[in-house]
């Protein structure tokens, strides 16, 4: 257990930079084009990654199950957008296939990401302590006195040696377009943070930290009594973009109505219903559903992204392909019309740091 951080660091954007102009994406010189699916263990790419089974968080489960795969999708066959897509889940198959198909890059890493179960309820409920870990995972530096998680096994860190292995193990991939020109981390200009739940929370939370191209949040962000969604963020929030069923828990509590509202994003649009309405959705970066679910709040909480519980109609098809494109690959700076700040979003909760749910 580490001694007390100070907190103003956290206050100061990690990607506080200006970005220079951009060359245009290079493309592939493949000689069978094709969508590549990569996988490498994190340990066997960095010597330096170490298992915390403090918390679970190990290299093989008990029976032997390798628990540290990472995973790399690029398809040649599509022209590259020059975009990596950092995933903060589980590797999601369906998701990674369309990613290929919008011509993006895209990575799931495994990072020491497990230490939230095991916070203290009284921490948990400070207003403080969920975000400080979401920074430590993420970054792997020193933000929260509640865990220890070094460089090599934070997020930032796994993201960089995997793209480092791949730019050298798959060269027709074109994977060095991502890589710092001094090499020494990637271009974060270049990245797409997103994830699902906890993952998109997390992403939402770095993204505050460290300016990157884009954060898409599915069925996310919460952290309902924290304050961080409101601190000064490195990425601009016409950047953020979340996707949620209505009957999730995170709308009942009116955490995704909040955290947006503080994230900025009323400011490009009003919340608005992908089923009764077609692309680009007036623009905006709020993108709610309402499709049949038979009232499982927890299948709605999964529902708005690629797999099993997501809507389909007659034929077996997605309902939601258009909107998925559209969170990965609408320009950023197409915005909606703005619309005021809901003053009943989130009025029942504690104010931030209160210390007690809803």
């Amino acid at each position: 257990m580490k001694s007390s951080v100070t907190f103003l660091c956290l206050l100061i954007p990690f990607g506080a930079v200006v970005f220079a102009a951009e060359p245009a994406a290079p493309s592939y010189s493949d000689k069978t084009p094709q969508r590549y699916h990569l996988t490498k263990r994190a340990s066997e790419i960095d010597p330096r990654t170490k298992e915390h089974p403090e918390i679970d968080f190990v290299f093989k489960d008990k029976d032997g199950k390798v628990q540290d795969l990472e995973h790399a999708v690029v398809d040649t066959r599509v022209a590259p957008r020059g975009r990596l897509v950092i995933w903060l889940m589980n590797y999601n198959a369906p998701l990674f296939d369309r990613l290929g198909d919008y011509g993006l890059h895209a990575i799931q890493v495994s990072y020491a990401n497990k230490w939230f179960g095991i916070i203290p309820a009284k921490a948990r409920d400070d207003g403080t302590s969920l975000g400080q870990m979401r920074l430590e995972a993420t970054t792997g530096t020193d933000a929260s006195p509640l865990c220890d998680i070094p460089k090599p096994d934070g997020m930032m860190e796994r993201a960089y040696q995997l793209v480092k292995y791949l730019a050298k193990e798959h060269p027709s991939g074109r994977w060095e377009q991502f890589l710092a020109a001094d090499g020494q981390g990637l271009r974060w200009d270049r990245v797409i943070i997103s994830g699902s739940s906890h993952g998109a929370t997390s992403a939402a939370r770095f993204a505050v930290a460290q300016r990157v191209d884009r954060v898409v949040m599915f069925c996310g962000p919460r952290d309902q009594l924290e304050s961080w969604q409101g601190f000064p963020s490195a990425t601009p929030a016409n950047r953020f973009f979340g996707f949620s069923h209505v009957l999730d828990g995170g709308w009942t509590g009116d955490h995704y109505c909040r955290s947006w509202q503080m994230l900025g994003l009323h400011a490009f649009g009003p919340i608005t219903d992908v089923d009764q309405s077609a692309p680009p959705y007036g623009n905006t970066r709020r993108l709610i559903t309402r499709f049949d679910v038979k009232g499982d709040a927890k299948r709605a909480h999964s529902s708005v992204q690629p797999g099993g519980a997501a809507g389909k109609n007659a034929k077996g098809e997605y309902i939601h392909e258009a909107v998925w494109k559209y969170l990965f690959t609408q320009p950023v700076d197409a915005v909606g019309v703005a619309t005021p700040i809901d003053p009943e979003c989130g009025a029942s909760l504690p104010k931030p740091g209160a210390g007690k749910k809803k």
